[in-house]
């Protein structure tokens, strides 16, 4: 278990014999704090951790690591001179710990923390479809060994390492998802994590606002391949699909393993059947072995969900016994889910995000479903020089897959027009501002047959349409 002298010992290299408290939680949130926790203050642009001290001792933190002074005194242990002037004189909780940067010392800790365990780590990025793969190889990974993932979207500079410091000497692996902003970011994650494995999902235009292009967003993800140590420890694990990712093997000296719906990749599917809600059926190939699945994952592009956690499996030496087990008790499909309304009609929430490689995958899995087809989507943020052309791509698919086209926003009045040019009767498209709007405009108008998509970034806050529209029994 993490102590106070191992934070001391990653920050300032003293374990005094005083410092044996067990911190029971590393938490920013004062109120994710329970008995013996760890509360690190962060400053923020609308929130500054420090205002919230007095509380975070109040429910029963024994350390708050703070990087100023506050309003008011309280016992503190100030190491930012890199040493502790009285280390033979124990300071009882609970205190402040007074650091030159919270945010680094944070990373600091999670560093040393990181190293002191045996364990080996998988790290995954890409472009869509980074939390389902995490949750599907944790799955895989947790057949045989005690695995960690990183809850929810704690994927960047601050989730990461209050992830890793959730691991315990009694975990054997860890499942990262590595976030990507701006160029970097990737490998200062890669250099607190240290993953062995390395997983890259796709590369899409979903943050090309801030990343600049999608040759900036291959260059970014690849930090994960290049931080991998060489084979035969380190292993990428890359989508032959996608020429982006594909070509990020001359990037490293890992072994490589190229997964995808191509015989050429090692580990690659075929006779791909979507079920619906029901999941979707392929053929596995590896090497000379050939498996029949059929797993609970939403829609046809799924499968490569399904090939990565079972990439992972193998690496990780599991059997296909182990690998076929987990994929099989994936019990959820995350971001999207299915509700009805008060009519029966079946709502498909994923208002979560979105991006144009999202948006068609889920306007592929709107046309594997029966009943008239529904689609409600909103703008796509942050594409930056590829927003015309994605909300185009977007247009051109819904008018080949569904009945009626309900568009909110802006960027969505792009895809309305797209999908009128491509063929899409006019009145069979509705232009509207926002999703108070939609949600008016839908109301008492769903037939029990109707299967209604609805997406958009969560900017739009798209979900409101669903709550609004969801059957309250």
């Amino acid at each position: 278990m993490l102590t106070l002298a191992d934070i001391l010992d990653s920050l300032i290299g003293v374990r005094p014999t005083w410092a044996n408290q067990v911190i029971t939680e590393v938490v920013i949130d004062s109120r994710q704090v329970i008995p013996g926790s760890l509360f690190v203050a962060l400053p923020g642009e609308r929130v500054d951790g420090h205002e919230f001290v007095h509380e975070a001792f109040q429910r029963g933190a024994g350390v708050a690591m703070i990087e100023r002074d506050l309003e008011h005194s309280m016992e503190t242990l100030d190491i930012r001179g890199g040493t502790l002037l009285n280390p033979d004189i124990p300071i009882h909780s609970p205190f402040c710990l007074r650091v030159n940067h919270c945010l680094e010392a944070l990373q600091s800790v999670a560093r040393y923390w990181r190293n002191k365990l045996s364990l080996r780590v998988i790290g995954i990025t890409g472009s869509v479809g980074k939390s389902t793969t995490k949750e599907l190889a944790a799955e895989v990974l947790s057949q045989r060994f005690r695995t960690l993932k990183n809850p929810g979207n704690l994927n960047n500079e601050i989730g990461l390492p209050l992830s890793i410091l959730r691991l315990s000497p009694a975990h054997k692996r860890a499942v990262l998802e590595m976030g990507f902003y701006v160029p970097g970011e990737i490998a200062l994650l890669c250099d607190i994590a240290k993953p062995q494995v390395g997983v890259i999902t796709n590369i899409g235009t979903v943050h090309a606002e801030r990343a600049g292009s999608q040759e900036a967003i291959a260059k970014g993800k690849a930090e994960l391949i290049q931080a991998l140590p060489p084979a035969p420890e380190g292993t990428a694990i890359l989508n032959y699909d996608d020429p982006w990712v594909r070509n990020m093997a001359e990037l490293t000296t890992a072994r490589i393993i190229f997964y995808g719906l191509d015989s050429h990749a090692d580990l690659w599917a075929d006779e791909i059947e979507g079920l619906g809600l029901d999941g979707i059926r392929f053929r596995l190939h590896y090497r000379h072995e050939i498996i029949h699945l059929r797993v609970p994952l939403i829609g046809r592009h799924s499968v490569h969900t399904a090939l990565r956690a079972a990439a992972v499996g193998l690496v990780e030496g599991l059997t296909w016994q182990e690998i076929v087990s987990g994929l099989r008790s994936a019990h959820t499909q995350l971001r999207l889910v299915a509700v009805r309304t008060a009519s029966g009609a079946l709502l498909l929430d994923d208002t979560y995000n979105a991006s144009p490689e999202s948006m068609l995958a889920a306007l592929n899995l709107l046309e594997e479903l029966d009943g008239r087809k529904i689609a409600v989507l909103g703008d796509m943020l942050e594409l930056g020089k590829y927003e015309q052309r994605g909300h185009e791509m977007v247009g051109v698919r819904a008018a080949e897959v569904v009945d009626q086209l309900i568009t909110i926003g802006e960027r969505g009045r792009i895809i309305a027009e797209a999908a009128i040019r491509a063929g899409l009767p006019a009145n069979s498209v509705t232009i509207l501002e926002n999703s108070q709007a939609a949600t008016e405009f839908l109301n008492g108008k769903l037939l029990e047959n109707d299967v209604v998509l609805v997406k958009g970034s969560h900017g739009m806050r798209m979900d409101r349409i669903v709550t609004e529209l969801e059957y309250q029994s």
